[in-house]
């Protein structure tokens, strides 16, 4: 059962017929909303229109095992889609994050998502644990399931793009032409991020990156390496965070300088 769903999404050909009743987006409309014939619920293209659906037809059935033991409903929803909107635009700010421990990486791509940064791209650091890279959220599509949860919780239909990098010279190669870059460092930042966006507003509201390194920050190397491609190298505090509350955190001021965030 998906939770904090606020809009079900569906692929554009989705869209077009019916749902399956074991379908967890059904169980939600069922049992969680329990919506009837003729009730309406929010709903979505994925990266396309936002707008409502309205059940026209719940046909559900009962179907055994192939052993013959158990038995189990089976059936559909069937529903008519009424697009109302382009749906909540991304911004354009691309993160980049220092692969975190994966029960933190759930939870930090699910609040990127719904923030609704445009990108997120995790990368491998020289201090970070270097079988984090071969998880299941960076080997398969675990990890834009999770943005498609945060998508979904936040009532969006446009997803976050995620980038896998093995190094931190990659990840940087693969974002340019992007202005303004910020990096959070606590051990010799140049000033701190906040001071840093009242600084420069009017860039704070224009496509940007920001690096958060892993659990262990940033070595001495990566440090001049970002420096060295324009990355302004910005504090959050003495406080030393966890990867995903620093992502959230910093990923939270620069949208609330930009006006993103009202």
């Amino acid at each position: 059962m998906v939770t904090g769903m606020n809009i079900c999404l569906f692929s554009p050909e989705e869209i077009e017929r019916p749902l399956d009743i074991r379908d967890a987006r059904a169980g939600h409309i069922l049992k969680i909303l329990r919506k009837q014939e003729g009730d309406s619920f929010a709903a979505g293209i994925i990266g396309g229109m936002a707008g409502h659906a309205t059940i026209t037809h719940i046909d559900v059935w009962e179907e055994r095992s192939t052993d013959g033991r158990k038995t189990f409903d089976a059936g559909t929803i069937s529903f008519s889609f009424t697009p109302e909107s382009d749906g909540k635009p991304l911004w354009p700010l691309c993160m980049v994050i220092g692969f975190p421990r994966p029960i933190q990486l759930k939870r930090l791509l699910r609040d990127m998502a719904g923030l609704g940064v445009a990108e997120v791209h995790l990368t491998g650091t020289e201090l970070g644990d270097k079988s984090y890279l071969k998880s299941t959220l960076a080997t398969s599509d675990a990890g834009y399931q999770m943005l498609l949860d945060g998508t979904q919780q936040a009532a969006g239909t446009h997803v976050p793009r995620l980038f896998h990098h093995r190094t931190l010279e990659a990840c940087i190669d693969s974002l340019a032409g992007i202005p303004l870059r910020l990096a959070l460092d606590n051990v010799r930042p140049q000033c701190s991020l906040s001071e840093f966006l009242r600084q420069h507003p009017q860039e704070a509201a224009g496509r940007c990156v920001a690096a958060i390194g892993s659990e262990r920050g940033w070595t001495d190397r990566e440090r001049q390496l970002l420096a060295g491609h324009g990355f302004a190298l910005l504090g959050m505090g003495e406080r030393v965070l966890r990867t995903e509350t620093a992502a959230t955190v910093a990923a939270s001021l620069i949208l609330a300088a930009g006006g993103a965030l009202g």
